[in-house]
């Protein structure tokens, strides 16, 4: 898709983020230090939302790739580790089990 010329630029990522049916974030959830806050914000915001059509695990963890996701290459190394951490705190904050890797 081409970008358009002049103009301010198309910030449709970040319309999805605030208006989605996914979850009502907490301000700054992606900006937190430790990867256990994030996770914890994430499951209060993923239980406490209305808004959501899934269940509370998937549609954080579901939130989560799509910033990863979003962010690209844009992302420093440190937050991009310290959000990578945040899926595997996800699942353990929601009882899950880590997936087995392939070998």
């Amino acid at each position: 898709m081409a970008k358009p010329k002049g103009g301010p630029p198309r910030l449709w990522s970040q319309r999805v983020t605030r208006s989605s049916n996914a979850l009502d974030l907490e301000p700054g959830v992606f900006k937190l230090a430790s990867p256990r806050a994030v996770a914890l914000s994430l499951r209060r915001s993923a239980l406490a939302s209305s808004r959501r059509k899934t269940d509370p695990f998937r549609a954080g963890m579901s939130m989560l790739n799509f910033y990863l996701n979003r962010a690209g290459r844009n992302l420093p190394a440190e937050r991009r580790r310290v959000l990578e951490a945040a899926k595997g705190e996800l699942r353990r904050v929601f009882g899950r089990e880590p997936r087995a890797r392939a070998a």
